[in-house]
């Protein structure tokens, strides 16, 4: 059973950093594209950033030179390292994975306010 698992949101300032994860079940990180959402209130989900199985990277514009996705292949673990943390980054952080269909973790709470 597929199952995606996000975690380390939270309040932080801004300028700050967080560290996002998102853990996988049911399937090897390594061996497919996956990505990074968010969506803000009364906003559409946008793309934050995805990684191919193979390495490759994309980010959204607005999140490029702060923002880092990577993998753990020993931890199945998807990471967003999220420096510079600007009020605009404040969302609803969700990863995804298609195989097949499209899963979804329930998301983590990110808020930048001073």
């Amino acid at each position: 059973q597929v199952q995606l698992v996000e975690s380390g949101g939270g309040l932080v300032q801004p300028g700050g950093s967080l560290r996002l994860s998102c853990a996988a079940s049911g399937f090897t990180v390594g061996s497919y594209d996956m990505g990074w959402y968010r969506q803000a209130p009364g906003k559409q989900r946008e793309l934050v950033a995805t990684i191919t199985s193979g390495g490759g990277t994309i980010y959204a514009d607005s999140v490029k030179g702060r923002f880092t996705i990577s993998r753990d292949n020993a931890k199945n673990t998807m990471v967003l390292q999220m420096n510079s943390l600007e009020y605009e980054d404040s969302a609803v952080y969700y990863c995804n994975v298609y195989l097949g269909k499209t899963y979804w973790g329930q998301g983590t709470q990110v808020t930048v306010s001073s």
